[in-house]
């Protein structure tokens, strides 16, 4: 790999849901309305313990509220990713205004949009060549139940958090 930034597969996330609540504000005070599908979206494996972490490890840095999450196993998964992204529950997603992106990539570019020291991880991270990135990720999805657990249900968001989520 030349370390460059991925091909987009597929065109950016546009358009709003159906309304879940009322809007809410992020940390700069500005409205965030539920349902709206317009930034950076992260699916997830809504009933694995270590996505959910990393979902909890997301909203804690992203003091913008940048970042929209959904699960893999949702209707806004099934409207906005290809059917093997949904089938086949094996990586996070990230789809942003660039394209999609899957495994370590999206890891690494979510690390990069959150800024700060995170940004330098994910920087040193991008030198790593694609393919090793993508070897450890497997490795780790693989067991992700095993060491992490596995939920019965995907994570319930907090009522602050709720205009984040998407169905």
């Amino acid at each position: 790999m030349d370390g460059s930034i991925p091909t987009p597969v597929a065109p950016p996330v546009v358009g709003t849901l159906p309304k879940a609540d009322a809007p809410v504000s992020d940390s700069r005070g500005a409205r965030i309305e539920p349902g709206t599908v317009g930034g950076p979206v992260l699916f997830i494996d809504g009933v694995c313990g270590l996505c959910n972490r990393f979902i909890d490890f997301v909203i804690t840095r992203d003091r913008a509220a940048v970042f929209r999450f959904a699960p893999l196993q949702g209707e806004t998964a099934r409207d906005h990713l290809p059917e093997t992204d949904v089938r086949v529950i094996n990586t996070m997603v990230l789809r942003d205004e660039q394209g999609v992106f899957r495994k370590s990539t999206a890891a690494v570019r979510v690390l990069i949009r959150l800024g700060g020291a995170w940004r330098i991880l994910g920087g040193a991270l991008w030198l790593v060549p694609r393919p090793l990135r993508d070897a450890a990720y497997s490795v780790v999805a693989r067991y992700r139940y095993a060491i992490f657990g596995k939920k019965e249900t995907c994570r319930m968001p907090t009522p602050a958090e709720r205009a984040r989520f998407l169905p």
